[in-house]
């Protein structure tokens, strides 16, 4: 692909009205939409506006709970239901402080769906399908799908080596089938997807939709500031790659002046940083320090990580705030899809999703006619 940029098609041919069926999976009943397409709970970015954009378009956002105060969060949930009518999502950490009055929120607005990742807890899920609330993890492993759907998943999210932010090794052209014959639950298709024949491909796979951040971040009702967006428009695929060094966990981001810089610095300025971070998140979350303690050794324990790792936990939302919201893309940190490196314009996310479902329909109609 190297840094080669496609337009997306502004035109599309009529196709049999059955092929649209094809477009019609189990996603689209478990969630109430029209269309398979999911929009990730991007921190600092995934706002009631977006999410309403999308969700009135006819997909399905998801509120980014995890960078919200957990007391603030039944009030941007309402802003959403001030804004769309249509179905929509909350995503959230439910080994973070405050995750039972995230979820309590949740259930009492009546929201559609909950999205999680990190350390699934077994109570909260409980309380969440007990109520009706439709449960949407998202896994980097065919082993963690699995267990995803003991532990009650309705639809999992699975992102491949080519999504934004915290991804693993294995490309979603591996995960995806492999987790699709691994669950009986239906399998949503992400890392890599921002177009109609990406979906295609996607439900060849087996899945039953795709879901997307760096296109949604792209877009014109996306909160983040031009300055930051423009590091993205201007990205080519050999500028996206995986790191350590932002938390210690491996994150796909746009390298920029901060991955550089931390990969320079020795453990000493790390350990400061690491610190610096973990205060301004305890005053941003308003959290306790023994809420704190509890929340990272549960980390630790759950994703098996060093104590270095639980340290720098709080330098991935702290570092994307002040890309994401304060608009510096220099110091802060840019979590990005591969696909950043072929996305050079911000249509409406109507429009992206439009295109997208006319893309595939074209697709299927030339695959039809082969």
């Amino acid at each position: 692909m190297g840094s080669a940029r496609r337009k997306q098609p502004t035109t599309f041919n009529e196709v049999p009205p059955a092929l649209s069926s094809v477009l019609h999976t189990r996603v689209c009943d478990l969630l109430g939409v029209r269309h398979p397409i999911i929009q990730t709970g991007m921190g600092w970015v995934a706002n009631p506006e977006m999410v309403a954009a999308v969700s009135n378009a006819g997909a399905v956002g998801f509120l980014a709970a995890a960078t919200i105060p957990p007391d603030e969060v039944e009030g941007e949930i309402k802003k959403v239901q001030a804004l769309t009518n249509a179905s929509f999502g909350v995503n959230f950490l439910m080994d973070a402080p405050g995750a039972d009055v995230i979820s309590d929120a949740i259930v009492r607005r009546g929201v559609r769906a909950a999205g999680y990742n990190r350390a699934p807890d077994a109570s909260l899920i409980g309380k969440l399908k007990d109520a009706g609330v439709i449960c949407v993890p998202t896994c980097g492993a065919v082993k963690h799908a699995a267990k995803a759907e003991s532990l009650g998943a309705d639809i999992i999210i699975v992102q491949g080596g080519e999504g934004g932010g915290h991804t693993g090794p294995v490309p979603t052209s591996l995960l995806v089938p492999g987790s699709v014959d691994a669950v009986s639950a239906p399998i949503v298709a992400a890392g890599g997807y921002y177009d109609g024949r990406g979906l295609v491909s996607a439900l060849a796979y087996g899945a039953e939709g795709i879901a997307m951040g760096t296109r949604f971040l792209m877009s014109a009702e996306s909160p983040v500031p031009s300055q930051t967006t423009d590091r993205y428009e201007n990205a080519s695929v050999n500028d996206v790659r995986v790191t350590t060094e932002v938390d210690g966990m491996p994150q796909r981001v746009i390298v920029n002046e901060l991955v550089r810089s931390l990969e320079s610095s020795g453990p000493l300025r790390r350990l400061i940083f690491a610190l610096q971070n973990a205060l301004g998140y305890r005053k941003l979350s308003g959290a306790s320090i023994p809420e704190l303690l509890r929340s990272a050794f549960a980390m630790q324990r759950n994703e098996r990580l060093t104590r270095a790792q639980m340290l720098m936990a709080a330098n991935a939302p702290m570092l994307a705030r002040k890309a994401m919201q304060e608009g510096d893309p220099v110091h802060g940190y840019l979590p990005s899809g591969s696909v950043a490196g072929v996305l050079d314009d911000r249509p409406s996310c109507a429009t992206i999703i439009d295109q997208i479902v006319a893309e595939a329909e074209q697709t299927l109609a030339r695959l039809s006619q082969s």
